[in-house]
């Protein structure tokens, strides 16, 4: 059987906690909102970065 709804997303975020409390890689990739699966950062992961936050004198 599939585990749904409640438990599904239970499960997923205990995973992702579980990640975090040993401290490897993607649990600190997860802790900081930064991208897990290895995508570049320096332009883009907007969507998992949030919004960008404008850097004055930073236009030429």
């Amino acid at each position: 059987d599939y585990q749904v709804e409640g438990d599904l997303r239970r499960e997923v975020s205990m995973n992702i906690k579980r990640l975090m409390d040993l401290g490897c890689y993607r649990g600190l990739r997860h802790r900081r909102s930064l991208p897990v699966r290895g995508q570049r950062t320096h332009t883009n992961a907007r969507t998992r970065k949030g919004p960008a936050k404008s850097i004055a004198g930073k236009k030429k």
